[in-house]
């Protein structure tokens, strides 16, 4: 049997539309606030209808030689077309970090599962 981590899938954003892509400003000050955002289908269009869309994406923040992640956001995108209404996949939050690290992304697809990203966050 598969661990959960076994069933993540990655890659890069600009060639595969399911990798979250995080948006971080430069400039970022240990203990100010930011604003970190998180997206799908930057550089290729991610569908989001009814059959085929981005149900979820997670944020996570991990400290440089921490022990667990912390859940920064959750985004849940639940209109897909119905009446009209779809919500995109992108999501922001302010967020104030005390420590470089990482953000990680996971974000889940109806059809294609679960996919992630990260990125490292350094002050300056």
């Amino acid at each position: 049997m598969q661990s959960l981590g076994q069933l993540i899938q990655t890659g890069d954003w600009k060639g595969e539309k399911h990798v979250p892509v995080i948006h971080i400003p430069q400039g970022v000050k240990l203990g100010e606030a930011f604003e970190l955002k998180v997206s799908i289908g930057d550089e290729i269009k991610h569908p989001n209808e009814l059959e085929h869309h981005i149900k979820w994406i997670k944020l996570y923040y991990f400290k440089e030689d921490g022990k667990f992640p912390v859940e920064i956001a959750s985004f849940d995108f639940v209109s897909h077309g119905e009446a009209g209404v779809i919500s995109e996949p992108v999501g922001s939050v302010s967020v104030k970090l005390n420590a470089p690290g990482f953000i990680y992304a996971l974000a889940y697809c109806n059809i294609h599962g679960l996919w992630e990203n990260k990125a490292e966050i350094k002050f300056d």
